[in-house]
């Protein structure tokens, strides 16, 4: 008898028919003779309310009184499944992240977990009962609730599979699987049968919002399989054990895919603004005047660029952070000129990320060649360049987006009609 841990997002059980659509599930699961754990985030919406009561209560409030506060969305689905479970003749039980125990550090708000007792729930699963898991938090030092921060369900229920050696991690949610770009972007993406972990964690960060990134990097580390489905397929369909397999993509080890593709997928982001100092001493140190107040102020730099001029003298430097972070990143810069030495600071939010992914590229050469000249045939300019052993991430103007996407998508014989 294997077990299994099953994860439900927050559309999956938005309302109780949902909720008993969920059962259904689990049932079918339990019929087929799995030990079923299950992981549940709250409410479609019920977070954002319980974020925006927290805050209008007190804009700077307490991290510790914010946990207790969204961490009850959680706490509301994982009862309300069980009772509808039992409603069905299925032994479950609800459990609290603090029950388990789930331990996390003391980062209130985007907690980490550092350790899981399973051994409670290896118990009463081996006598049948379904754990019906509230996501998203855990038990912080001071024995206090903590959350995972937004995602962090996800993250509970690969960790949870972890703890109990579980056979597979199943994650429901609204979409039918990974495709190789998004569907709304190119009609043309096809779902994926296997993505390996590393190109699920790059596609993750980079912009892909099937998996959040915490959970695929827990995943490899781990070696939990991970399957994606959705939780609005028919409830009686066979499980990924049966001889129909649902539609799906299993997340897993490179060496579990027969044949893998040059390219896998291609991601975007729009999350993006770019920063340019222009003219900068070329002396050492001068990156670290430029990224160190940075990182002191956690602001995230992503693509970097640095052209030198002729002479040697002067540098200018380029590159990225996210939306959010660019007018504080300006500041910032702006405060440490003195010691950066740049003449002028230019910006622009009218930016976006576009990534080739495969782990065929190890492999194969000519692969960002051929992204530079499809991308030139279409009048696409490429501000910026980084590359990794499986991906090529280049910037453009974000109104290029989607004809960027659909040119490469073709271009490495991704679409469905291939």
């Amino acid at each position: 008898m294997s077990r299994l841990v099953m994860k439900f997002g927050g559309t999956s059980v938005a309302d109780i028919d949902r909720i008993r659509n969920v059962a259904r599930h689990v049932k079918r699961e339990v019929d087929a003779g799995h030990q079923v754990a299950v992981v549940v985030s709250a409410m479609a919406g019920a977070t954002n309310q319980l974020v925006a009561w927290t805050r209008a209560a007190a804009p700077m409030h307490d991290a510790r009184e914010y946990d207790t506060v969204v961490a009850s969305g959680e706490q509301v689905t994982s009862g309300l499944l069980a009772i509808a479970l039992q409603e069905i003749g299925i032994n479950a039980r609800s459990w609290q992240g603090w029950q388990i125990p789930i331990r996390t550090d003391a980062a209130h708000g985007a907690a980490r977990i550092a350790d899981i007792d399973g051994s409670k729930l290896i118990e009463r699963l081996e006598i049948g009962q379904v754990a019906v898991i509230s996501g998203f938090q855990g038990l912080g030092p001071d024995n206090r609730i903590a959350t995972l921060g937004r995602g962090g369900s996800d993250t509970s229920a690969v960790a949870i599979a972890a703890a109990i050696g579980a056979g597979r991690c199943d994650i429901y949610t609204d979409v039918d699987g990974v495709y190789t770009t998004d569907p709304r972007i190119d009609a043309k993406a096809r779902r994926l049968a296997r993505v390996s972990y590393e190109e699920m964690l790059e596609m993750a960060s980079l912009g892909a919002k099937v998996l959040q990134v915490r959970s695929v990097e827990l995943a490899m580390v781990k070696g939990v399989r991970t399957f994606v489905r959705s939780s609005f397929d028919d409830p009686d369909m066979p499980g990924l054990s049966g001889i129909n397999y649902p539609p799906g993509t299993l997340i897993c080890d490179e060496d579990e895919i027969v044949e893998k593709q040059v390219v896998t997928g291609i991601a975007y982001s729009k999350d993006e603004a770019q920063i340019s100092l222009r003219r900068v001493a070329d002396k050492p140190g001068v990156a670290a005047a430029v990224f160190g107040p940075l990182a002191e102020a956690n602001i995230n730099v992503d693509m970097i660029v640095q052209n030198v001029s002729e002479d040697g003298t002067l540098t200018d430097l380029t590159f990225t952070v996210t939306n959010a972070d660019y007018d504080r990143a300006k500041k910032v810069l702006e405060e440490a000129r003195g010691a950066i030495g740049y003449q002028v600071m230019q910006g622009s939010t009218d930016c976006a990320k576009i990534s080739v992914i495969g782990i065929g590229m190890r492999s194969h050469a000519g692969v960002a060649a051929d992204a530079f000249r499809g991308l030139a045939s279409r009048g696409i300019n490429i501000r910026a360049i980084t590359t990794s052993e499986i991906k090529i991430s280049v910037l453009i103007e974000a109104s290029f987006t989607e004809l960027a996407v659909r040119t490469l998508h073709s271009l490495y014989g991704l679409d469905s009609s291939n």
